[in-house]
């Protein structure tokens, strides 16, 4: 791995969020949890990915056993089985993301929809005033191709 460009994308991405609280979703021994955390673990838990059709790198939340056990240590919730999981997600057209994202939004009675509203406007799901971004196993954050772009973007906004 890229020990600076980890870094670099990692500290990108936080300087430019809208928010620091994140949801992330796990399967843990045949069920999916929730874990409500802070943009603090984000480097002990993202990894520095091929992003795809020459997008550079990409950081990903891809857990292994570890980390997903640090996280089961964290604040969690259990949504449902996988089993349940597998099927809503056969019987949809969304992802396994974006169902994690629609399971999560309903369990806090709210009514989702599918946006694509950047992760430096707003958060997937405001609950109590707080802000969280929602991230299934295998989400992307940033490529680093789409970084260039809004740190090209931002100096053409000061100068």
């Amino acid at each position: 791995m890229n020990k600076a460009i980890f870094e670099k994308m990692v500290e990108f991405y936080n300087n430019n969020a809208a928010t620091h609280n994140y949801i992330f979703g796990i399967i843990w021994n045949d069920n999916v949890y929730m874990v409500k955390t802070t943009s603090t673990i984000l480097a002990h838990v993202l990894k520095l990915d091929k992003a795809s059709r020459g997008k550079g790198y990409c950081l990903r939340f891809k857990p292994n056993r570890k980390i997903k056990e640090m996280l089961m240590g964290k604040n969690t919730r259990l949504i449902c089985s996988k089993e349940m999981f597998t099927e809503v997600v056969n019987n949809s057209k969304y992802n396994k993301g974006e169902i994690f994202e629609k399971l999560v939004t309903e369990l806090y009675g709210q009514v989702w929809c599918k946006d694509n509203v950047p992760f430096t406007d707003d958060g997937d799901l405001t609950v109590d005033k707080t802000k969280y971004q929602i991230k299934f196993e295998g989400a992307s954050f940033i490529t680093e191709k789409q970084m260039v772009r809004m740190e090209s973007e931002m100096s053409r906004q000061v100068s």
